[in-house]
């Protein structure tokens, strides 16, 4: 009888525990005595689902990695050409810059912040336009010396691999781009169109296509002169995707409309025991062998899915999309309310109807509470701290048109009136920060101000004042490292992005938000990490949006939207775990939303597989 030893090479080893492992164990068995197990090291294969692209299409090309992908171009029956952009970050798509040229049929290569877009198809004419993207914007490349359609890529924005495609027939022609402009390669073997390519310019892997006539499984290897004979592909077809490099390809979709996944060694092509979910040709993809990505194409309706592969001796964890979820409502509709502390424990105050009631959330629902505030006020006044130890400072008093600068202090129970008031009452302004060390900026006086102070726990001191004087703008952090976003500047019709850091002495400048609005819900917990929520995207009339962006210390990221519209917002938690509550969409809302961010895949370490026991 054969044995493991014949069949492998290796006795199987008797250890008191599992060696350390790696690549090198992989395929090995051993006996765990301590355990009684008899143990293995296998690779997992799988696709998980990753965060749907903002607009669903086919024929669109694809660059970048599984967590820094690039979408661009693409195709909606009957007619209409995108100039789209999304960019991946390893579990969302936002938007990116547009390109130049509205574009299907077109390949593309290179990186997130160093992509490269060239060929493709308007209406009935063929493109040889090359664009360059730099991480927010496309510029011009030189053009191709083939305008063609349905060819494929390789290499990077400064050495870049063009080859195959159809014009319309299919063609042979290869060219090499130096990050200008692009010169005559050697030809491939066969010529073919809607094929897949992938590695560098000197290292390049052709495979799959359409002949005229036929689908081939053919694979072809580019040394950076000529192209060579590889191994075929298990599975013959066209309009699929490919990433990796020339020794460690990867192939998946196609037409016919298959999910069927295949890794290359350089030499053949072995089928993956894992099958994207959603069947479909015409795809984008991006990544490695080990690591890749697929989205878009046509099943054959046009898809927004993603997918995420992976291949490794590591367990893995999917990355996990972003969720907004119903919570419990408030006691009474309010907008204009405040909220301070996180999602599992809130304490809310405030707000329009004007009341002295105070609620409380546990991470289910809203209850009212028996303390209730000294000052009667509301639209909007400010908060700081956490559901047991808060503060609430500034707002308006009945009927509406009285500034309040008190300030009253919360110990879970009971509100005590502190005697020291804000320098500036105000309304409908930014606040941060804890009970003893709080943060107020911008609002109103009426007037429209940029005024900001500080309090110690027993004294307002006027600080730096904001660079953009607005009103009912987003706020949070601490009272050291704080932001402020969006709002209203004069006249009020004019709503902002506008978005500064506060680092304790000094407001500064930064990225703006990709959404102007006003009257949004906010949370987050210093300058480099904070969510803004809904609003209004317009001045005048109001208006009532749903758009969230999360604030990384750099840039805004468009999120999932909120699915409630609404402006007058109460917010607070953080960037990752938030909760929106309340405000206004023509009517006085109780409805609460709790917002869990979506995260990259992790892959957790190697663990052995137990076959048997003893």
């Amino acid at each position: 009888m054969t044995t493991y030893s014949d069949i492998r090479g290796y006795r199987v080893k008797y250890l008191s525990s599992d060696p350390t492992l790696s690549t090198s164990n992989e395929g090995q068995v051993w006996y765990n005595s301590t355990e009684g197990v008899l143990k293995s090291l296998v690779q997992i294969k799988a696709w998980s689902a990753g965060g749907n692209l903002g607009t669903a299409r086919r024929n669109l090309a694809g660059a970048g990695t599984q967590t820094e992908g690039l979408a661009f171009g693409g195709f909606n029956p009957p007619t209409t050409v995108y100039d789209l952009t999304e960019e991946y970050s390893g579990y969302t798509w936002a938007t990116g810059g547009a390109l130049s040229t509205a574009r299907q049929q077109l390949a593309g290569t290179g990186t997130q912040t160093a992509g490269l877009a060239f060929g493709g198809l308007v209406g009935t004419t063929l493109q040889s336009a090359t664009e360059e993207y730099n991480g927010s914007t496309w510029g011009p490349g030189g053009s191709l010396g083939t305008a063609r359609r349905t060819l494929a890529g390789a290499g990077i924005q400064t050495a870049g691999l063009a080859f195959g495609g159809g014009t319309p027939t299919a063609v042979a022609n290869t060219e090499e781009y130096n990050g200008s402009t692009w010169a005559g390669g050697g030809n491939l073997g066969v010529a073919r169109r809607n094929l897949a390519g992938c590695g560098t310019q000197t290292a390049g892997l052709g495979f799959g296509g359409e002949l005229d006539p036929g689908t081939s499984n053919a694979t072809e290897e580019y040394d950076g002169t000529s192209w060579t004979a590889g191994g075929n592909l298990n599975t013959a077809r066209q309009v699929l995707a490919g990433a990796g490099t020339q020794t460690a390809g990867l192939a998946f979709g196609g037409s016919p409309l298959t999910g069927a996944t295949e890794e290359y060694d350089g030499l053949i092509w072995a089928t993956s025991s894992a099958v994207m979910a959603t069947l479909r040709s015409a795809l984008g993809g991006a990544g490695t062998q080990k690591a890749a990505l697929a989205f878009g194409g046509g099943t054959p309706t046009n898809t927004a899915a993603t997918e995420e592969y992976f291949s490794s001796i590591s367990n893995y964890s999917p990355s996990t999309q972003d969720a907004w979820a119903s919570g419990g409502n408030l006691p009474a509709a309010k907008y204009f309310l405040t909220t301070i502390g996180t999602q599992t424990a809130a304490l809310g105050f405030g707000g329009n109807p004007y009341t002295t009631s105070t609620f409380s959330y546990n991470g289910t629902s809203w209850t009212t509470v028996p303390g209730t505030m000294n000052t009667l006020r509301g639209a909007k006044l400010g908060g700081a701290g956490t559901q047991t130890a808060g503060l609430a400072y500034g707002g308006m008093t009945p009927p509406g048109t009285v500034f309040s600068a008190a300030t009253e202090s919360w110990d879970g129970s009971v509100w005590t009136t502190v005697p020291a008031t804000m320098n500036t009452a105000r309304a409908g302004f930014g606040s941060a920060g804890t009970q003893t060390a709080a943060l107020a900026f911008g609002g109103f006086v009426p007037a429209i101000t940029a005024a900001s102070e500080s309090y110690n726990g027993t004294a307002w001191t006027t600080t730096s004042s904001l660079n953009t004087a607005r009103q009912n703008l987003g706020g949070s952090g601490i009272q050291t490292s704080a932001l402020a976003y969006a709002g209203l500047t004069t006249p009020p019709s004019i709503v902002q992005s506008a978005t500064e850091s506060w680092d304790g002495s000094t407001w500064t400048s930064v990225t703006s938000m990709n959404t102007a609005r006003s009257n949004l819900g906010n949370a987050g917990v210093s300058n480099t990490s904070a969510i803004g929520m809904g609003g209004s995207p317009t001045g005048a009339p109001a208006s009532n949006g749903t758009a969230t962006e999360t604030w990384d210390g750099t840039s805004w990221s468009t999120r999932l939207n909120m699915s409630t519209a609404r402006r007058y917002i109460a917010g607070c938690g953080t960037q990752t775990v938030a909760l929106a509550s309340g405000g206004y969409d023509g009517t006085t809302l109780t409805a609460t939303e709790e917002w869990t961010a979506g995260g990259p895949a992790s892959p957790t370490g190697a663990v052995a597989s137990t076959l048997t026991t003893s």
